[in-house]
């Protein structure tokens, strides 16, 4: 299902108002990509990245074409762990976060 034009802008607007948010989605796409659910989060990447530093200048910034971005991180795409790797320190730097991992067990 397509995004709406309204929901883009409201994850926008709620980035804008409330850092905490970006965070939150940043922390959701990286567990969710390390607990098996690749597709809703690069789903939650593209809101992510529409939302703080847009496609255009990720493309610019990490020297890919804009188009395959968007096609990597649609639910059908299939992006490797150098371009993941990319995006992620971008939107890293964008958010002036630092990400951190732990390993718990079960």
């Amino acid at each position: 299902m397509a995004l709406t034009r309204d929901f883009k802008e409201t994850v926008k607007k709620r980035v804008e108002l409330d850092p905490e948010f970006s965070k939150a989605l940043l922390h959701e796409a990286i567990d969710l990509f390390l607990n098996g659910d690749p597709a809703t989060a690069k789903l939650i990447l593209r809101d992510l990245i529409n939302a703080t530093v847009g496609f255009e200048r990720l493309a610019e910034e990490i020297h890919k074409p804009g188009k395959s971005l968007h096609r990597m991180l649609s639910a059908s795409g299939n992006p490797t762990m150098d371009n993941l790797s990319l995006i992620f320190e971008s939107i890293r730097k964008t958010l002036h976060v630092k990400i951190d991992t732990t390993v718990t067990a079960l």
